[in-house]
């Protein structure tokens, strides 16, 4: 299967490097010298790397032909596709590709079903599973070992321990909207039964 594994941002220098904003998190393995690798879109591929450095925290390639500013400038933009087995997975044991992600069911730890994750988002902060619950709405779980607590591929779930509010945000807003009204309308009763016995004096 094919992945996204980067996208070329702006060419680097005159000599035709181009930095890259990278989505895998194997950048070695799939974005080293002499890697292959499709492009979308596809014309202005198929681009083999030629050298790769860090400079200033980014990763910056070069690809075999490209030898000047506007040969890099001619990429910016192109995403960088890898041919990936479905079935390998990352050598760290609790790493994982996103295509294994996509589509697993997400309960609690109790068992109550919360959705399917449907994407998962790559901030700079963390990384995001968006859940598709059965109604429709999406949330937003953030993939740390604190909340998801087992990935079972297999199974195909995900385990996860939200705090108060995560999940079942709306339902904490409706039940404190309910107690504003509730306590609106004790007031007023309360302020009823005070006039009462004034009026029935007069």
């Amino acid at each position: 299967m094919q992945l996204v594994v980067a996208r070329i941002g702006r060419a680097h220098g005159i000599k035709g490097e181009v930095t890259v904003e990278v989505r895998t998190d194997e950048p070695e393995k799939r974005l080293g010298p002499g890697a292959v690798l499709a492009t979308e879109p596809s014309s202005v591929g198929p681009l083999t790397i030629e050298t790769g450095r860090v400079h200033s925290g980014r990763l910056l390639l070069r690809f075999a032909g490209v030898r000047d500013r506007g040969g890099a400038e001619a990429l910016r933009n192109t995403l960088l596709i890898a041919d990936v087995d479905p079935e390998e997975r990352p050598e760290e044991p609790d790493e994982y590709y996103d295509h294994q992600l996509i589509d697993l069911d997400v309960v609690t730890v109790d068992g109550t079903e919360i959705g399917r994750i449907t994407e998962v988002s790559h901030l700079p902060s963390q990384d995001l599973f968006v859940v598709e619950r059965p109604d429709g709405d999406e949330v937003l779980v953030p993939f740390v070992e604190e909340i998801v607590v087992e990935i079972d591929l297999d199974e195909q779930r995900a385990v996860i321990d939200p705090p108060p509010g995560l999940i079942d945000d709306r339902a904490e807003v409706a039940s404190a909207r309910d107690a504003d009204a509730q306590a609106e309308q004790t007031a007023a009763s309360a302020d009823g039964d005070d006039s009462a016995p004034e009026d029935a004096g007069r």
